[in-house]
């Protein structure tokens, strides 16, 4: 590997124009349209920040209770206000789980 090649967090960074650094958990994923979502959880935040390409990169903060089922449609996924399918879910409890012990613990 090339030590002048950029780091992914910086790569990520300019896709979805968030404030990510190399201190923060990261996740990218493309869902089947081709839509891209970015997710970063810096050390010690209660909640992570979420991106996605289809709300034009406004960032959302997410935490574990997060997603839910709900909406006008039966079975209609959300997350904060964007509506996301249920692959899009699936990455997204599997980073905020992933990322869990950077968050702090609640008592």
């Amino acid at each position: 590997m090339n030590d002048d090649s950029p780091a992914i967090e910086s790569l990520l960074a300019r896709l979805c124009g968030g404030d990510i650094s190399d201190k923060d958990y990261v996740g990218y994923f493309v869902n089947e349209h081709g839509e891209e979502l970015v997710f970063a959880q810096r050390w010690g935040e209660k909640t992570a920040r979420l991106w996605h390409s289809d709300a034009d990169w406004e960032m959302v903060r997410v935490g574990d209770h997060s997603i839910r089922l709900d909406g006008v449609l039966e079975g209609m996924i959300t997350v904060a206000d964007l509506i996301i399918d249920r692959s899009e879910a699936t990455w997204l409890s599997s980073c905020l789980a992933a990322s869990r012990h950077l968050r702090p613990r609640r008592t």
